[in-house]
């Protein structure tokens, strides 16, 4: 859910940057509460996930300008810091969460791919709500993004191949039509036709809730038996995970020396995901039960990016 440059928002731009964070969470819910009471609605809608991440990634592509690789280039070690903090603390998070609370095969294997993606589409806007370094967040989220194919596949099948057969060979592919391509293509859209894109800039972050809220409720509606009985564990697990990402990860700024506003930023970069991948790769290369904790993570990383993002705020003034 990116949008425009957060640290070139007006008055109004923080509006609706405040109000696309809150209302996300509120969609999400509620199209997995439509996955969850109609399944039968969402059949064979399964095959639509990579296809609807792909204008997710799209949108967020065509956000982006050459500033965004400009900054990679001022600040590499503030980024390879927030880059390696990222792809370390996650996935490892992910694996111990999964070890700790003895999750079932496919759960534990949905949650460490959660841990495995790249940084969360909404996390440069809550960096901004929370008065950090949003130049670093954007960098950190650009490169992640782009690594993701080399990363990812390799990283599920070192953590989660104990519980469930990996393709990483197929992941790569499926990385790079749905997020690599999608991405590139968007970008290269806002340098032929920025002064076009301008117009419809406010529209992005809309049209990315509501597809990835679609997502949810595909992903949902798949796994929506075995939902009852495995929610208050997956919820745990995503709560923890997210919590000890969200800490870590500006501990990690703190112990980098980054200071105050960039330890804010490393916080998001680190502790929200994109779960839209997670959940995607999930539905095709393991179940859709495995997707559940992406479906779970979806919802809650924006409510506790939300809310830690106005503490943090508060605590600045």
């Amino acid at each position: 859910m990116r949008t425009e440059r957060p640290e070139h928002l007006s008055d109004d731009g923080d509006r609706s940057a405040r109000r696309a964070v809150t209302v996300f969470p509120v969609l999400v819910l509620l199209a997995g509460a439509l996955g969850l009471l109609f399944p039968g609605g969402f059949t064979g809608w399964s095959e639509s996930v990579p296809y609807l991440l792909g204008v997710v990634m799209f949108c967020m592509g065509i956000t982006m300008t050459p500033e965004d690789f400009r900054g990679v280039a001022k600040r590499p070690w503030a980024v390879a810091l927030g880059l390696v903090a990222h792809y370390v603390i996650m996935p490892g998070l992910g694996w111990a969460v999964a070890h700790v609370l003895d999750l079932p095969p496919q759960l534990a294997a949905g949650v460490i791919l959660v841990g495995c993606a790249p940084s969360g589409t909404a996390s440069n806007v809550v960096t901004y709500l929370a008065r950090g370094d949003v130049a670093l967040s954007v960098s950190v989220a650009t490169v992640s993004t782009l690594v993701a194919p080399l990363v990812t596949p390799p990283l599920t099948l070192l953590l989660a191949g104990e519980y469930l057969p990996v393709d990483a060979g197929s992941m790569v592919t499926d990385i790079l039509k749905t997020v690599l391509l999608p991405v590139l293509a968007g970008l290269a859209v806002r340098l032929l036709a920025g002064r076009y894109v301008e117009r419809v800039l406010p529209v992005l972050p809309w049209l990315s809730a509501m597809t990835i809220s679609v997502i949810v409720a595909v992903v949902v509606a798949g796994s929506a038996d075995a939902i009852k009985s495995a929610a208050a564990m997956v919820f745990l697990a995503v709560v923890l995970h997210n919590g000890l990402g969200l800490a870590l990860g500006y501990g990690a700024g703190r112990l980098g020396r980054l200071g105050e506003p960039a330890s804010r930023a490393m916080a998001f970069e680190v502790g929200m995901q994109n779960s839209g991948l997670a959940a995607s790769l999930a539905t095709a290369h393991f179940s859709p039960l495995a997707a559940l904790p992406a479906a779970v993570f979806s919802v809650w990383h924006n409510v506790s990016g939300a809310v830690t993002a106005a503490w943090l705020s508060r605590r600045g003034r």
